[in-house]
């Protein structure tokens, strides 16, 4: 257990990124209330998921994560969460296809309410007000009222979360996730795409494995691994009181684990060493996320890694790396070299996402070449290095909006006003999300037949 460590010892800590809520008694109460709750994941299943992040972190594996920027309490639904899993499974079985290693799959999801801001306010038409903060904490409607921190919402976001889960065990556990069914993870809107094309030639092939399978006497009912698939959640862990209610003892250790979701991280904005989501994340067991912007330097970064990962376990620590297609080359390489000289044994991430935002027309979006462009640079230090580029963080949505231009089906600047339906940042379609993995999983198999050639001679 982390020295001198409690759920609530955060709170002595400075903090960033917070709310100050009005009625601190409400707060309290809702917080003392949700501590009686049943916990949304269990200890075993975040062990299983950081042993799965071990092999990811030996180069092993290749963990995919991705969803929503900030689910919305109004958009819930079971389509939508069906939607955003077959997209899922399309990438994943891509990825495994092209690079021939096992994906670990993360999504944004069933916890994904928070969201930090750059600025306190926000201004429209000469009227400031609060900034929106994700639904757990206050409403996205541009109102005094809506724009007040409130406690209630949490009651609504475990809710949420718990329905969210149940469906997604559900698929991911009753026969959705079978292989055999590749064929009709495919959306509608992406049928007629150049990815679409690609997907159904890459299912046939797929099918056709599965035939020769079940001839020679293996099939999804005598292998769970071809009808069966892990599905975990994660998302960052920013409304501590929320997480601290959450913290729970494991019977079987006797280690405390934050049962939220099942990976928890910390954002680029709230990453200082002796603030409270550092305090907090020392203590939990859980596999953790770590956001590195171009600002954090490599001996902080080792700093962190010893306060996040005292005893260097594989699989308990994500560097999720998040610097801008322009910043990447500058930043990165020297990150890998410190990490590779203390001999830390982290997983390496890539979060094209974020440093690529940009304003077109007004809106927020970020173009699908800088997206690329982050990645590839990713992929090619890491292979200068000798390291595994072990994975890649997206937000995304199995929904045919207009958030993000570029892709081979093209979503223009014009288009932006479409169907831009995001509560906060830009997020991926199911096409652009697809045309990724598959350059993705193109980068990867070529880097594995240098290897082989290398180890050839």
């Amino acid at each position: 257990m982390a020295q001198n460590w409690t759920p609530s010892s955060w709170r002595q800590k400075p903090i960033q990124q917070v709310p100050e809520f009005p009625d601190k008694a409400a707060l309290a109460a809702i917080e003392a209330q949700l501590a009686t709750f049943p916990p949304l994941v269990f200890a075993g299943e975040a062990r299983r998921l950081k042993k799965q992040l071990a092999s990811v972190a030996e180069g092993n594996a290749f963990l995919l994560q991705g969803g929503d920027c900030a689910e919305s309490f109004v958009e819930h639904g079971a389509d939508n969460i069906r939607d955003f899993f077959r997209s899922f499974l399309q990438m994943a079985v891509v990825l495994t296809y092209g690079a021939q290693l096992p994906v670990v799959k993360v999504g944004r999801i069933a916890g994904q309410f928070a969201k930090p801001r750059s600025s306190n306010v926000e201004m429209q038409g000469g009227v400031e007000l609060p900034s929106y903060r994700g639904d757990i904490i206050n409403g996205i409607e541009f109102s005094p009222e809506s724009r007040i921190p409130d406690p209630e919402r949490q009651m609504m976001a475990y809710r949420q979360s718990a329905a969210t889960l149940n469906l997604l065990r559900a698929f991911a556990m009753g026969g959705y996730a079978n292989l055999e069914n590749v064929h009709k993870w495919m959306l509608g809107f992406v049928k007629d795409s150049p990815q679409g094309e690609r997907y159904r030639k890459l299912a046939d092939r797929i099918s056709e494995t599965m035939d020769f399978m079940k001839a020679i006497g293996i099939t999804a009912e005598n292998q769970p691994s071809l009808r069966e698939t892990d599905f975990f959640t994660s998302h960052e862990a920013l409304l501590l009181g929320y997480e601290e209610a959450f913290t729970r003892v494991d019977s079987t250790s006797g280690d405390w684990y934050a049962t939220s979701g099942h990976m928890l991280w910390i954002g680029d904005r709230t990453r200082q060493l002796d603030h409270a989501h550092v305090e907090y994340f020392r203590g939990i067991k859980n596999p953790i996320g770590l956001k590195c912007g171009p600002s954090l330097q490599a001996d902080n970064l080792i700093e962190l890694i010893d306060a996040l990962n005292p005893t260097n376990e594989a699989g308990r620590l994500t560097l999720i790396c998040r610097f801008g297609y322009d910043k990447v080359a500058d930043s990165l390489p020297k990150l890998i070299r410190a990490v590779e000289r203390e001999g830390k044994k982290v997983v390496w991430s890539c979060d094209p996402m974020h440093g690529n935002t940009i304003t077109l027309n007004s809106y927020k979006t970020r173009p699908f070449d800088r997206i690329l462009s982050e990645v590839e640079s990713f992929f090619q230090i890491h292979r200068a290095e000798g390291t595994h580029p072990g994975g890649i963080h997206i937000e995304m949505t199995g929904k045919d909006v207009t958030e993000c231009t570029g892709g081979a089906r093209a979503v223009t600047a014009s288009d932006l006003q479409d169907r831009y339906h995001t509560h906060c940042d830009p997020r991926l379609n199911a096409d652009q999300a697809l045309e990724l993995a598959f350059l993705l999983a193109e980068r990867m198999k070529s880097g594995r037949d240098e290897k082989r050639m290398v180890v050839n001679g």
